[in-house]
């Protein structure tokens, strides 16, 4: 899902605007600037602008050129980048939709070989997205950034209207729609803005370190599993109750539903606060709450990698970028300030931050639950075929919600489709 919607930039060599200039270079002898290329995408640039000053101290030698492309057309570029070979950034950002593929496209660094020895730092991070940038036979081909500890974002005030409490709508998937239903008789707001959204959730649960979301460890699909025949009958459940509000994530009815106080509930990243506070329902503020996801899930959703292409010119400076923005405690803690990102970097899990109130939460200390639930999620292996399998059974559960389709019709068409794409790849 596409959290980075601001619009396309292409920043400047040097990073000019965002920081003081270097010191004046001797005229004698003067070595030419090593360049490192970062392709990277909104709103992630934002952090490596605010550690430009940073690298700039630490490598005057090596002029920091930030590439960035609007999100999608950012992860296009890659991909054809990787499959021509040519284009390629000595540092590209990839967001957690696209890392199982990119992962798995054979086109980047091993960075548990040395001279990275990504191995023994895998302590500091944490452990569940460590395992989203693992690619195939052990190989580490991402470090995480940031992270998305899954969350249930809710307006107190409607709750408080139709008489429900955290509780109710936290405690398992039949409380949560029989609230949902109490809230939109008595204040008309929706409970959810897609039910896509709660298919996506419950399509995680009881999940276990190891366990992939769509494919075993052998590459065989799991979509017909009674995992997803539960979250696509929940899902079904909230579309026919009318529960949801039909808004797909990211479009304008979408944020329009959060201003106008139309959408009781949403299920998504802890990093979407910053977004209702910043840009979609700044107005809003003190009036949602953070909770647990429904029936116990314990889900990442959303987070951003750095990974070294193989063909990368400067892999030595590309490391040190790496390693400068994911595992210095200043520039993780900077990040959480700018993008209101949650740090992957587990030593600033344990930093005075976390303990804050959060004002657009009415004064909640909401970090304490992120922090706890990036805890317990589970370690999950990702499969180059992730991206494809998820556009297949987002189509699927449209035909079972828009045109009753029936369920294990619907399953069975999603593994035939997905396993003869697969093939062609």
């Amino acid at each position: 899902m596409n959290r980075r919607t601001a619009a396309c930039a292409l920043l400047s060599a040097g990073l000019a605007a965002a920081a003081p200039a270097a010191a004046p270079r001797a005229t004698t002898r003067a070595q030419p600037l090593t360049v490192l290329r970062v392709a990277t995408f909104p709103d992630l640039d934002r952090a490596a602008i605010a550690a430009a000053p940073r690298w700039r101290a630490l490598h005057p030698s090596v002029e920091l050129k930030l590439l960035s492309m609007q999100y999608a057309d950012h992860h296009l570029s890659m991909t054809t980048a990787l499959a021509t070979g040519s284009g390629l950034p000595d540092v590209m950002a990839i967001d957690l939709r696209y890392i199982g593929k990119f992962a798995g496209s054979g086109g980047f660094v091993d960075l548990n070989q040395p001279p990275f020895n990504a191995a023994a730092h895998a302590s500091e991070y944490a452990r569940f997205a460590m395992a989203q940038g693992a690619g195939p036979s052990g190989t580490q081909v991402a470090i995480p950034a940031d992270i998305g500890p899954g969350t249930l974002i809710y307006r107190k005030d409607l709750l408080d209207r139709a008489g429900v409490s955290e509780a109710e709508i936290t405690r398992d998937w039949p409380a949560y729609l029989a609230a949902g239903a109490r809230i939109r008789k008595a204040t008309g707001a929706y409970l959810m803005a897609d039910a896509a959204d709660l298919r996506d959730i419950a399509l995680r649960q009881g999940l276990q370190d190891g366990e992939g979301l769509y494919f075993d460890a052998d590459g065989r699909s799991l979509v017909e599993s009674a995992r997803f025949r539960q979250a696509f009958e929940l899902g079904r459940a909230a579309r026919r109750a009318g529960l949801d509000a039909r808004a797909i994530s990211w479009t304008n009815d979408w944020a329009a539903g959060f201003k106008q106080g139309r959408i009781a509930t949403q299920m998504m990243g802890a990093w979407l606060v910053g977004q209702l506070r910043n840009w979609i329902a700044p107005q809003t503020a003190g009036l949602w709450r953070s909770a647990p996801l429904p029936g116990g899930v314990q889900a990442a959703y959303g987070g951003s990698f750095y990974a070294i292409p193989k063909k990368a010119a400067n892999k030595a400076a590309a490391w040190d970028f790496i390693r400068l923005m994911t595992a210095d405690p200043q520039v993780q803690l900077e990040s959480l300030k700018v993008l209101d990102s949650f740090p992957a970097l587990l030593s600033v899990h344990r930093d005075p931050v976390m303990d804050e109130p959060i004002a657009f939460l009415g004064g909640q200390r909401a970090r304490q639950l992120w922090r706890e639930t990036a805890s317990r999620i589970p370690a999950i292996p990702v499969n180059r075929f992730d991206a494809l399998a998820t556009t297949v059974i987002r189509d699927e559960f449209e035909r079972v919600v828009a045109r009753g389709k029936a369920i294990p019709e619907a399953l069975a068409d999603a593994r035939h489709l997905i396993e003869r794409r697969a093939r062609r790849r």
